[in-house]
């Protein structure tokens, strides 16, 4: 048993350089604390290497893909579209270069953090091991982030298949790919691979895809899948794997019965597993949660209380901005807490799905609050009457805002359409510093933007709730001025 040092070498160590490790080490460092960030792979984690970054930048050429087969839709006439798979992902690896020195050693070495590469080990509450190193720290924060997770499929094991890990290291266009999974990542990666020329099939065992958001939602995106040639088969559970003369085979269950899908390359994309295991956790005992995530307090503290974990790798959400928002939590209460700490405040998350359109949300939709026994007024505002979009092509989508019954306090929003992520951040900013719709459509929105969409839904809203007794008496009030 390893005895607590009379004194240490450290006041922080951060196991993990992505977004949660790069924040709390920054945040650290610029507190004038002593701390090391080991990272024994690459620099900026999933989000810069293999997710975030590299997915949007292939999202974007499919984009661009798309609107070349629209293009008489705008009066130019441009015959098809010569897709080279291989220079798309060059560029894709050439935007993941552009970024990296964002979060290169050499920056954040000058930004006063200790950068160490190799594998770590937790060898106790105040010590971790690094290239038959041992240093002394008062706190560690795990992050270390998490993987795609592979489901029990028989014979999954015999071919090579896809993830969001090596997808990027393909340069031949499948013919035929199967897309294993309808959430976030499955959905983005459906819609730009078949845009770029795949013929793609989608599996999702439940009854829809994008099962977190509500009905009318997930049907708009649906359509749209189908409208560009994806063959959507839910309610389909994958079950094995066949390999016959260099043909592979997706055997499926769906209603009772087995059902055969051939495919040239599958991607699994159906959720993360959280990295905790090979670096020493399992020998401190460190509690996890029944989903295999580290366990947390408020404080971010694990259950030993001076090892702190934050983003994919404690959960509960998978996302980067909460994983950099848990960082600040994590690293304020490791090194101050002493005097203050902080509960980490998860009361406005919002997330995106970069589909197009995209799907972003803040707070509860509809079905959250029916499961949660929450009350709602729901105002929905369509985005075809938008003067912007109409000019731009891209009048589809809503704007559909759940509040407080007969107030205007504001619950949750779901935004479809356009350029949806951005859209969201009024609403992300009303709910976290609680002003309501009266103050959205009191707010002067530039003429034409996509934003206006927001005051617009502000004024449905407004029109519903007017105070009836009060427009009678303004009434008779104009009617009497008239007489």
């Amino acid at each position: 048993m390893v005895h607590k040092p009379s004194q240490f070498d450290r006041n922080l160590i951060v196991i993990g350089a992505g977004s949660a490790g790069l924040v709390s080490a920054l945040i650290a460092a610029a507190v004038n604390a002593k701390v090391t960030l080991i990272e024994k792979h690459k620099m900026g984690g999933d989000c810069l290497n293999t997710g975030c970054i590299p997915s949007k930048a292939l999202i974007k050429s499919a984009k661009v893909a798309s609107l070349i087969k629209r293009s008489t839709e705008f009066g130019i006439n441009v015959s098809e579209s010569n897709v080279d798979f291989a220079a798309v992902m060059e560029r894709v690896q050439s935007i993941i270069t552009k970024i990296e020195p964002h979060d290169s050693i050499e920056r954040f070495q000058g930004l006063g953090v200790e950068c160490l590469e190799g594998e770590a080990r937790i060898t106790s509450p105040w010590t971790v091991e690094i290239n038959g190193n041992t240093l002394s720290t008062r706190n560690i924060i795990v992050a270390t982030g998490a993987r795609p997770f592979i489901p029990p499929i028989k014979n999954i094991e015999q071919i090579k298949y896809l993830t969001s890990d090596n997808l990027w290291d393909i340069r031949k266009l499948p013919r035929r790919l199967l897309v294993l999974g309808g959430g976030s990542i499955g959905c983005e990666l459906t819609q730009a691979f078949a845009r770029l020329g795949s013929q793609v099939t989608q599996i999702e065992m439940l009854p829809r895809i994008m099962a977190r958001e509500d009905d009318d939602i997930a049907e708009i995106m649906t359509k749209r899948f189908k409208d560009e040639g994806v063959d959507i088969r839910t309610n389909h559970v994958a079950k094995e794997i066949l390999i016959k003369n260099n043909q592979k085979t997706l055997l499926c269950e769906h209603e009772n019965k087995i059902v055969e899908i051939e495919f040239d390359e599958i991607l699994i994309a159906v959720g993360r597993a959280a990295n905790i295991s090979g670096f020493g956790l399992e020998e401190l005992d460190i509690e996890l949660n029944p989903n295999k995530t580290i366990r947390v307090n408020e404080k971010l503290q694990t259950s030993t209380p001076n090892i702190y974990a934050c983003g994919d790798v404690a959960g509960p959400y998978q996302f980067t901005h909460t994983a950099s928002h848990q960082a600040w939590y994590a690293t304020v209460n490791a090194l101050f807490g002493k005097f203050k700490s902080f509960k980490v405040d998860y009361s406005v998350i919002p997330w995106a799905t970069f589909t197009d359109p995209e799907v972003a949300r803040v707070g509860l939709n509809e079905q959250e609050a029916n499961d949660k026994g929450v009350d709602y007024d729901v105002t929905i505002y369509g985005i075809d009457d938008l003067d912007r979009a109409i000019a731009e092509g891209e009048d589809h989508g809503m704007v559909k805002v759940l509040t407080v019954p007969g107030k205007d306090k504001i619950l949750g929003v779901t935004i479809i359409g356009n350029h949806a992520g951005e859209l969201i951040t009024e609403y992300i900013s009303a709910m976290k510093h609680k002003f309501g719709m009266n103050q959205i459509l009191g707010t002067i929105h530039i003429y034409p933007t996509l934003s206006e969409a927001n005051k617009f839904a502000a004024g449905v809203w407004k029109k519903a709730h007017a105070p009836q007794l009060l427009l009678k008496l303004v009434e008779k009030y104009h009617h009497w001025m008239r007489s």
